[in-house]
């Protein structure tokens, strides 16, 4: 059956005990099935589009209420999928949003696929492919930039940009198989390095923009790994709850309280930083104290950034020595902390092994220290990724690969034309070159393609 003539339906809301819960409906029976399965506190002959309606969803077998719900119509094309739509908002929990989806389908909408709404967008044209693609960043954002940036393509930033791309070699097509059709007429003669230049300052320089922004893509949308290494007691717990500002990592002065790595999120300073805790390396004792020493060192050769923690009151020891060799090649801040306690540390010796390791002093019992310590992560991050900045547009792996192949056939038009190379062939790589940037749109593409993305979505999105 034609999509077009199937009514979908899903929750639209995560499972789980809250305030509120959303089920959403989209097709051409979005209506009807509305009418069947709500009853309004007040008579309403005819639902007006954007209001909201109090009333309830009954069961059709008992006829009893099961919810007291807001209803509201959107119709077509002036809604999220350009199809009629109807939002139920119900009490949340699993229970209920279950019965009254079960009630909508016995109603005769179908189960929607992950995704099925936004690819009915995409399929009545409401958005563009780079746009479905946003939505899944947005919802998956770990920062404020990568909000920032998935707001922007979803407004249709990349949109615009790949648009005037694909514009300019349409333009170019043009103007050679018009000079292949008509050879001896003057107006249609290209003067070929022109049209050389043109392809390399208004085609292929935006397009390796555009691939140089995807190596920042993993900053901003998936964020960097710091993993907090050092001996037993150190306070390396201690330093990933003052950088979390909760209770996260159990800390007690017993001697190998972590022995396995644990991870969680932060952001800092708009820059989302997944932390790792790990084991303390000290001389093992016992075969899962022997597996979280192994893992801390899996999780070092892994890391983005190390945060090598050393207790200021106690001297150097070998376990010091080592962390401090292990980290010779990584990029790595040396965390000396316990400044509330008496010095017995020799920063020099830090300093002769390492001249270049860039070091905080902290207290992670009073908090001293840690606005030094969260803007020296960010700096290494930024000394990381050399010209790191905040680009209005970072495309996603399957962007980049199609901006690559664009690139390549545009530069073999541009090379075969200064080489006086049959206009034939050089309109034959800038129509590969447009496929290949309509691809990123959807403006041409494939249903297996389609399916890999949508897939990517949660029911009821």
């Amino acid at each position: 059956m034609d999509y077009k003539e199937e009514t979908i339906a899903a929750i639209a809301t995560p499972i789980g005990v809250g305030g509120i819960g959303i089920i959403r409906i989209s097709g051409p029976a979005a209506e009807n099935i509305a009418r069947k399965v709500f009853q309004s506190k007040r008579s309403v002959k005819s639902f007006e589009s954007f209001r909201l309606y109090l009333g309830h969803i009954i069961d059709p077998k008992s006829r009893l209420p099961v919810d007291e719900v807001l209803l509201s119509v959107m119709r077509a094309p002036l809604s999220y999928t350009r199809e009629d739509v109807v939002e139920i908002n119900s009490h949340s929990g699993y229970t209920i949003l279950s019965t009254i989806l079960q009630i909508i389908l016995q109603a005769g909408a179908r189960l929607a696929r992950p995704g099925e709404f936004t690819l009915r967008a995409f399929l009545n044209g409401r958005i563009d492919l780079t746009q479905a693609e946003a939505i899944v960043d947005l919802i998956n954002a770990k920062g404020d930039m990568s909000v920032t940036l998935a707001a922007c393509q979803l407004a249709g930033g990349f949109e615009k940009k790949i648009g005037r791309i694909r514009q300019v070699i349409v333009e170019s097509l043009a103007r050679i198989e018009v000079s292949i059709d008509f050879p001896d007429e003057e107006p249609t003669v290209i003067e070929r390095s022109h049209l050389a230049d043109q392809i390399q300052k208004d085609i292929l320089k935006p397009i390796r923009e555009l691939i140089g922004a995807f190596s920042q893509r993993k900053i901003w949308h998936e964020g960097v790994t710091v993993v907090i290494v050092g001996r037993v007691n150190v306070g390396k717990s201690s330093i990933l709850n003052r950088l979390l500002h909760e209770e996260r990592a159990i800390v007690t002065p017993i001697p190998g309280t972590t022995r396995d790595a644990l991870e969680c999120m932060v952001t800092i300073q708009g820059l989302p930083v997944k932390l790792v805790d790990t084991a303390g390396m000290r001389k093992v004792k016992g075969k899962i104290e022997k597996k979280g020493v192994d893992l801390t060192k899996t999780q070092l050769s892994l890391s983005d950034i190390t945060l090598l923690v050393i207790d200021r009151s106690r001297p150097l020891n070998q376990y010091d020595l080592d962390l401090l060799q292990a980290v010779d090649n990584k990029i790595a801040i040396a965390v000396i902390n316990k400044t509330d306690l008496p010095a017995k540390l020799s920063e020099k010796k830090i300093h002769s092994m390492q001249k270049h390791l860039t070091t905080v002093e902290v207290s992670a019992l009073t908090g001293e220290g840690f606005k030094s310590l969260t803007q020296a992560i960010v700096k290494r991050i930024m000394d990381k990724k050399a010209g790191l900045s905040s680009p209005p547009i970072v495309p996603n792996l399957r962007h980049k690969m199609l901006l690559s192949k664009a690139a390549t056939f545009l530069r073999n038009a541009s090379t075969n034309i200064r080489r006086n190379t049959p206009l034939e062939l050089v309109a034959a790589d800038l129509l590969w070159a447009k496929d290949a940037i309509d691809e990123i749109t959807g403006n041409k593409t494939n249903e297996e393609i389609l399916d890999t993305i949508f897939s990517n979505f949660c029911l009821g999105k």
